[in-house]
Parts: C-alpha cells; structure tokens; sequence
C-alpha cells in the first residue's frame, strides 16, 4: 500500500494508510463470503481495485477540496471508500442496488471510523437526496446511460466522472446533446498494465436564453 501511495505522490498520513490496509482486510475477508468482486487474489485486489481508485485522487482533489460526492454503483465500495479516507473534508456517499455490498460499506465506516463515509441500498436512477457536486462511477454503465440515470442527483454547477479503461469513443459520440464532455484524461495505475482514462462531464450551458 506504502508503495502504491508514494509512487502517486500522494499525502498520505499513517492513518490514512492504515485505514486502506484495513480496508483491503476487510474487503479480501467479505469476499470470501458476500462475493464483493470477481478478483480473489490479495494483491490483485491490490493493483486491480485499491490502485485504481486511488490513481484517481491526484485529478480529483484539485477540482473538488469539499463538498459532496455520489459514487453510484459503488459495490464494494470502489472508489467511494478510497476517496472518503483520502479526502476527509468530502462528504461521500456510496449508493448500490445490492443490499449485502452497501451493508459491507456501511460495515468500513463503521470499522475504520469514517464519519464522511455513508452508504445507501437503492437504485441510482430512484435515489433522491441533496445534489451532489460530483457524481462518480466505475465499470457502472456506458456514459450516457450513467448522465441519464444520475441527472436528478448532479448539482446544478456540477460535474459527472467516469472511470473508463480505453477511452471510449464510442460512448462519447453517444452522450446527450445537453451535456459537454470537458475533458478526458488517461491515467497510470502503479503495477497494472492496463488502459485507464476518465471522462469529466456537466450540462452544457444554455445559449441564447433570455436574461
């Protein structure tokens, strides 16, 4: 885990990186029985899951240092779980329409004493709450069916992000005329070879609306 955090160059306290080790623990132990994911193997888990997501945090803290943040069909709680302990200041809530992976989330928060973690059983397209400033997914569904699904929970100024392997050019000719794709990024994950990419999204501005 060390490894991993500092080849990303993040800063990370040992608290933190107790916390990801405990989380890989408990995720490698629930699996056993729950089937949280199909990767068996610790340090596959590891490379294919913890990496992952925490490759995400260097683009998504200098866009978002608070706030909310919705990661829907978060299963295990990938990578809702890795951005609430990396980013404290971030209330994130993990939403899944499987009833025994939001129990395992809420289960983490509970164990590793995340107070900026919640976890919610329910489906993406009927979960209601408070807006969200970032609505995130991983290996979720194709963009526009992600836009579709989650529209209702995106704050007005707010940005979707998708966790994509190759850049999916497919998907991104398919995307609502009223949302922008703003940017895409590829990304390096430390130990996995393997394309990774994300796809930052939001409404398009209305142009010729009257003041």
């Amino acid at each position: 885990m060390a490894a991993v955090v500092e080849t990303l160059g993040l800063a990370a306290s040992s608290e933190q990186r107790a916390a990801l080790t405990l989380y890989l623990d408990l995720l490698e132990r629930w699996n056993a029985v729950y089937n949280l994911t199909a990767v068996r193997d610790r340090s596959a888990m590891l490379r294919q899951h913890l990496a992952d997501c925490l490759a995400i945090i260097p683009h998504l803290a200098p866009h978002l240092s608070r706030g909310r943040l919705l990661d829907v069909g978060s299963g295990g709680g990938l990578p809702g779980v890795v951005i609430a302990v990396m980013m404290p200041a971030l209330e994130v809530t993990c939403v899944d329409a499987v009833a025994k992976k939001a129990a395992f989330v809420r289960h983490v928060a509970g164990v590793l004493a995340i107070g900026n973690l919640h976890a919610v059983h329910g489906r993406a397209e009927t979960f209601r709450s408070e807006r969200f400033d970032v609505v995130v997914s991983r290996a979720f569904a194709t963009l526009a069916k992600f836009v579709e699904m989650t529209r209702e929970c995106l704050a007005p100024d707010g940005v979707w992000l998708a966790m994509k392997g190759r850049v999916p050019g497919e998907e991104l000719a398919q995307v609502p005329p009223d949302v922008e794709v703003f940017h895409v990024e590829q990304i390096t994950v430390p130990g996995l070879d393997a394309d990774r990419c994300l796809v930052w999204m939001r409404r398009r501005a209305a142009v010729g609306k009257p003041a």
